[in-house]
């Protein structure tokens, strides 16, 4: 065969259901909810940028560092995130791939997140908490689309490696990873009750030295 794919740009999903999943979430969701209510700079910054929800990116971005839930989770996330780094045949030698940022997203019915990407991180992703049905997928854009000026449409039938927008639907627990300068959004949708989700950067910080 003549054709062979080259620079492909992998998406890492996988469930964290276990055991002892359905309390952890559960906890999680209330902590979440309790931020949007609470969150006084995180309203006022959600109500400029995320018109209709809320999130803490503006205000607390760093949960990780100040709640023992969200470290859990983080605890949880780290070995997905290393194993998403091998597929990617990442070097780190010498290198160490930690959370930096982490915060909580509830979006009712007809909130939009536009498209956007992460710069100065490696690997991000969310963690969903509550996916109503009909929630807004994760959405995710070709980054090789503003250099197609003069290619043709793709056929409607053309398999998921070749379209300009691909959607990743999420279930109760599921863990999304992608590579942070891949543009992304959440479009928005009609559905009852809240789709709340857990966002995170990973990168490689500057070792401090003497």
């Amino acid at each position: 065969m003549a054709s062979r794919a080259l620079f492909p740009t992998l998406v890492y999903r996988e469930s964290l259901v276990d055991r002892s999943w359905r309390r952890f979430n559960q906890d999680l969701a209330d902590e979440c909810q309790s931020l949007a209510v609470s969150d006084a700079a995180g309203q006022r910054w959600s109500a400029k940028h995320y018109i209709g929800g809320y999130t803490s990116y503006g205000s607390l971005d760093r949960l990780h560092l100040v709640s023992s839930l969200f470290a859990r989770l983080r605890r949880r996330i780290d070995s997905h995130v290393k194993a998403f780094a091998g597929d990617l045949h990442y070097n780190l030698s010498g290198r160490t791939l930690a959370m930096t940022d982490c915060w909580a997203n509830v979006m009712p019915a007809g909130t939009v997140h536009s498209l956007h990407l992460h710069p100065g991180s490696v690997i991000s992703g969310t963690y969903y908490v509550s996916v109503p049905k009909g929630a807004g997928a994760l959405k995710f854009e070709d980054p090789r689309l503003a250099a197609q000026m003069a290619t043709p449409p793709r056929r409607s039938n053309a398999p998921e490696a070749f379209q300009s927008f691909v959607s990743v639907p999420a279930s109760d627990g599921d863990l999304v990873l992608f590579e942070s300068w891949l543009r992304h959004e959440v479009p928005p949708a009609r559905f009852s009750g809240e789709r709340i989700s857990i966002s995170f950067n990973y990168a490689c910080p500057p070792k401090t030295g003497r």
